[in-house]
């Protein structure tokens, strides 16, 4: 996803303290600090699973577990099939294994995967050129990297994780608007009220909620295949949170159940609390405390307005003058309140959402999701809630602490708890009394000299050209969906993969390293691995369908041998097996040890100009679709990755529906969204057509 990006354009700032003939030193301290934070992580999910309970039982039912295995042995009955069951349920954050299992062969086999994946788009001369740079790296560095490696994965929670988030986010100096944030999309058909005040009332109430859950454990954990639980470590983060920016890197401050939220209306900062009586505000009470803000006719102060483009502008710039003027007096107080709010909400002054009879209607939501005026976001909190005055809503996300499948999971519970079972009352209202004894929203106050303002309106400029760069497409493809895929017998991701490809091909008239996300939640604190889709097996299914010479069946024989592949492939990133992940990690090491490496610095700079992702539906299964088909999500979608490529967010809503989000930059003569969008559509219906002409659908 918008990872792509980050993962070619971050630059290594660390150097080598010195080199050990055996071990590097600086590694050391890395590996080190890297253990010592997995160790606090441990001792505070230890506190809290004896304070909470672990999921699905409490901490007295152990007593019964020890009762159970006693029995079994005084029985003679094998208990390590109870065993087994008990350790799966034990904890939350206990998967298959705390990090990558191939780690031991990880370099031969990398190697191999890498230049099955390169072999596409290189020329015999250029490929042979990179295998003898890959046996040289396999000979020296790389065992000596694989060593600081091995140590790592003994000693941290997971040996990838934490040194991604640090390098691939958090030490980026440009934007995050746009380069990094995502966005997610309200329901495509339906808005439950056009009363904006109403609409926020209940969406933050429910938010709340989600939020209760959380805190309590109480909610249920996804399992992979039915079967095994999924890491839940970066729900954590997903409220009371915010990037703080640093001169050489950022770090994000979570913090504990945090009482207000900071809202921005029409230049001007407001705090609400969230609490009355040791309880949440219901609905209508928050409804009536918005509707205030929304009355409130005062002008915002010098230097509010535009003041959230610090976050949209580079990150130096915007951590300098938060040391220079944010620091003491009102502007830090007013500071501090955002910086510890729950979440940020933005009640927008412009309406958007779905319009059948506007056929950019998508692209206009989409772009103000995304960046919006490029100043009335906090693009630094954990997320952003954006209610439009037409009352749709949507979410703009800060990328580091999480992937789009966490937010995806509370936006379908705040979703289903919105229309479901808060509702509105016949004139749009929320429901319940209103208590017209709460305290007005407070605003925020400032003192922001002419210096700063110019630094405001200088990160507002450059946030300003970002956004105007962004070329978005949003393509509802209806033709069909998952359930004609299916009975085609082809994984859905594998087709609309191989339809990207040669829509891709299509558009450029060449194949492009593809970046596909796949998570590997399957492991303790894991993200995502890179799922390369530009195969031997893609291409020649690509050049097969636009050869005239090339009948229908050696087609089909050629998209299935290609799918199968992208599955296998799919599996092993899922699964561990992936290899850039594990790259990254040695190019890590070796800046940290100084020494350079041809190989891994052309794999870390090779852009990938067709970055994809799937983004997961149906996570709760709060919402039948198909008692309801209105209440279907539209997704979401992420900024371009390449300046001369695609970014392609997709989501398989229900059986016959599939919606493209579909972004890449005006400033490239290469590239056109909505002219890729038509040939995705093209390519989706082509590939449809050899199964037509296999067996009647």
């Amino acid at each position: 996803m918008a990872e792509a990006h980050q993962a070619v354009a971050f630059q290594f700032t660390v150097t080598p303290d010195g080199i050990d003939l055996q071990l590097s030193r600086e590694v050391l301290k890395h590996i080190y600090l890297s253990g010592v934070t997995s160790w606090k992580k441990r001792a505070i999910r230890f506190k809290n699973g004896v304070l909470t309970g672990v999921y699905p039982a409490s901490p007295s039912s152990w007593l019964i577990v020890v009762i159970a295995i006693m029995s079994t042995m005084y029985a003679r009955i094998d208990p390590s099939r109870g065993t087994t069951m008990i350790v799966m349920y034990k904890h939350r954050y206990i998967n298959l294994s705390q990090c990558h299992p191939w780690l031991k062969h990880a370099i031969l086999s990398g190697k191999k995967i890498y230049l099955e994946s390169v072999r596409p788009l290189l020329d015999d001369e250029q490929y042979k050129q990179m295998e003898t740079v890959a046996n040289d790296f396999k000979k020296d560095p790389a065992p000596k990297f694989q060593k600081h490696l091995k140590l790592k994965s003994w000693w941290a929670t997971n040996y990838v994780s934490d040194w991604w988030e640090e390098y691939i986010y958090l030490r980026g100096r440009d934007p995050i608007m746009v380069n990094s944030n995502f966005y997610t999309m309200d329901l495509l058909y339906v808005i439950p009220t056009h009363r904006q005040a109403a609409r926020a009332g209940n969406v933050v109430h429910a938010m709340l909620q989600y939020r209760r859950k959380l805190e309590r454990g109480e909610l249920t954990p996804l399992r992979a295949l039915g079967i095994v639980p999924m890491c839940s470590f970066q729900y954590e983060r997903m409220f009371n949170t915010t990037r703080i920016p640093g001169i050489e890197t950022d770090f994000v401050q979570h913090l504990k159940d945090r009482k207000h939220l900071v809202v921005y209306h029409r230049g001007r900062f407001f705090k609400v609390w969230l609490y009355y009586g040791g309880r949440h505000l219901w609905p209508s009470e928050l409804e009536l405390q918005f509707q205030r803000i929304l009355d409130d006719k005062s002008e915002p102060q010098p230097g509010e307005l535009k003041l959230p483009s610090l976050t949209a502008g580079n990150r130096v710039p915007w951590a300098r003058a938060r040391l220079k003027y944010f620091t003491e007096g009102i502007n830090q107080a007013s500071l501090e309140a955002i910086e510890t709010a729950a979440f940020f909400l933005t009640l927008d002054d412009e309406a958007h959402g779905y319009d059948p009879e506007n056929i950019r209607s998508l692209d206009l939501y989409a772009k103000s999701l995304l960046h919006g005026k490029c100043y009335d976001r906090w693009f630094d909190k954990s997320f952003t809630l954006i209610v439009y005055k037409n009352g749709k809503i949507g979410v703009n996300t800060e990328h580091s602490w999480a992937d789009s499948p966490i937010i995806g999971h509370m936006w379908e519970y705040v979703l289903a708890t919105d229309c479901f079972q808060l509702g509105y009352t016949a004139e749009g209202h929320c429901k319940g009394d209103i208590n017209k004894s709460l305290a007005t929203p407070t605003r925020l106050q400032w003192d922001i000299p002419k210096a700063c303002q110019e630094i405001i309106e200088s990160s507002y400029m450059i946030a300003k050209g970002i956004a105007n760069d962004v070329d978005f497409h949003g393509c509802l493809f209806n033709e069909f969906g998952k359930g004609l895929i299916k009975k085609c017998r082809t994984s859905p991701d594998a087709f609309i993969q191989l339809a990207l490809q040669l829509a891709h091909y299509r558009d450029k008239g060449e194949f492009c390293l593809t970046y596909e996300s796949s998570m590997t939640r399957m492991f303790r604190e894991g993200r995502t691995e890179t799922v390369r889709s530009c195969t031997c097996e893609s291409t020649a299914f690509v050049r097969a369908m636009e050869d005239e010479s090339t009948t229908n069946e050696q087609r089909l024989a050629l998209f299935k041998k290609a799918a199968d592949k992208h599955q296998n492939m799919y599996r092993l990133a899922m699964t561990g097996a992936g290899i850039d992940r594990h790259l990254f990690c040695l190019y890590i090491v070796s800046k940290v040890m100084g020494i350079d490496s041809p190989f891994l610095k052309q794999v870390l700079s090779e852009p990938w100009r067709l970055s994809t992702s799937q983004t997961p539906q149906q996570q709760l299964n709060l919402i039948d679709i198909q008692k309801f088909p209105k209440y279907v999500g539209a997704g979401g979608g992420f900024g371009p990755v390449a300046d001369d490529g695609y970014g392609v967010s997709y989501i398989i809503v229900g059986e016959n529906l599939i919606t493209f989000h579909i972004s890449s930059k005006f400033s490239s003569p290469e590239t056109d969204s909505f002219r890729f969008g038509q040939n995705i559509r093209q390519a989706m219906l082509d590939i449809r057509a050899l199964f037509n002409l296999k067996e009647k659908m």
